[in-house]
């Protein structure tokens, strides 16, 4: 029996390995250092009526990581992103191939020349953004006869909005902090220029959502290098007032990570780093409560000329809604579903050797593999994700 392994079993590493092993002929194993997050995936799994198994594992410690590869026939990522390379390297050495959504900040192809060498298939960023962003990117640029700008917008919100952040994280607190820090690379006439990120606010209206305010963000990675275009960006979208709350805790330089010098009630310098504080006082006013929902609402639009010289369009559109809870599947959020949907598609796609090209394969070639981007969209559609296209 096929064995895989799941290193994370968070909010979305569990929704990856359930939804694998619904496959009853594969044999799922999730490995977390946190016996809460294992104790849940064992409980999602038994309402749904799969089977996994759970191992308690140091994931920041590569040798911990590649003894867990070494033991699988294929590995799934969906770590905290400060570790997620050094745990890439340590599968790829195992000789293990690998599906990865854990948004590491360092430039994974770095490890394309070893995963050659050791003839083993890795795909980086196989989420929902970056993931199906890129991969319907790639689809939508291809489709016109010459493609000159590329426009990618996408968030993650809470159904209900409240005062004063109107905003939920539905992922990891620290990569939240990191969109608003990180300086957002973009293409303009061509060039890779940046940008500060939360810059360049502009409002956007999509369907079922309403008017939305979006702003410059680094989630364009790999597609910097491998779409040639005139234009190129990527904008988060978060409700109206959002952006100029965070601009104002960022001035304050509570986003910062240097450490400052504070007194205890006794008089005594301490060090904190105002990101900690930051997270640890704001943190748990954006964590859902039981009851809340969120909902993924993204966009990606390619233009440019068809074959004729005449303007032309494609735009491919998403919006889901969280899964409602139900006897058999527990409550799922839309960012958990969204972002672990193509991941688990992808892995069974290498196991079954539909999707095998050795070396690291950023989400963007995927549409290259004959019926790669058709079971990504027919099989997130049987699971409720559904992505349309327009052209015009």
């Amino acid at each position: 029996m096929p064995t895989v392994t799941v290193l994370g079993g968070g909010m979305v590493g569990s929704v990856i390995a359930t939804d694998i092993a619904r496959d009853p002929h594969l044999a799922v194993t999730v490995a977390d250092h946190r016996q809460d997050a294992l104790d849940r995936c064992t409980t999602r799994a038994a309402r749904m009526g799969v089977k996994l198994t759970t191992q308690l594992a140091n994931l920041a410690d590569p040798a911990h990581v590649r003894a867990l590869a070494a033991e699988s026939d294929l590995v799934c990522g969906a770590m905290a992103s400060g570790i997620a390379l050094a745990a890439m390297r340590a599968v790829i050495e195992a000789g293990r191939s690998y599906c990865d959504i854990s948004f590491m900040p360092e430039d994974f192809t770095q490890l394309h020349a070893l995963a050659l060498s050791r003839g083993v298939t890795v795909v980086p960023d196989c989420g929902v953004a970056p993931g199906m962003s890129h991969i319907l990117a790639a689809a939508a640029a291809a489709e016109l006869h010459r493609c000159e700008a590329l426009d990618i917008f996408v968030g993650g919100l809470p159904t209900v909005r409240t005062w004063p952040f109107e905003y939920k994280a539905a992922f990891s607190p620290a990569d939240v902090i990191e969109e608003y820090t990180r300086p957002a690379r973009l293409v303009e006439n061509a060039r890779v220029v940046t940008r500060e990120a939360l810059s360049e606010p502009e409002l956007i209206n999509l369907p079922g959502v309403g008017t939305l305010e979006a702003f410059n963000t680094d989630g364009l990675r790999s597609l910097l290098h491998t779409l040639p275009l005139t234009r190129l960006r990527e904008k988060t979208l978060r409700y109206p007032g959002h952006i100029e709350l965070m601009r104002v805790l960022r001035h304050l330089g509570l986003m910062e990570t240097a450490a400052v010098e504070v007194a205890d009630q006794h008089g005594h310098p301490v060090h904190i780093r105002p990101r900690d504080l930051l997270a640890k006082l704001m943190f748990p006013h954006w964590a859902y409560r039981p009851g809340e929902t969120d909902l993924t609402v993204m966009r990606v639009e390619a233009t440019g000329t068809d074959s004729a010289g005449t303007p032309a369009r494609v735009t491919w559109d998403l919006l889901d809604h969280a899964q409602a809870e139900s006897a058999a599947t527990p409550h799922t959020t839309s960012m958990a579903r969204t972002t672990a949907f193509p991941c688990a598609i992808v892995a069974r796609l290498m196991l079954e050797g539909r999707l095998h090209a050795p070396g690291v394969n950023p989400p963007e070639k995927l549409p290259s593999f004959p019926g790669v981007l058709d079971a990504l969209l027919t099989q997130q559609a049987d699971r409720g994700v559904i992505y349309r296209k327009t052209a015009s």
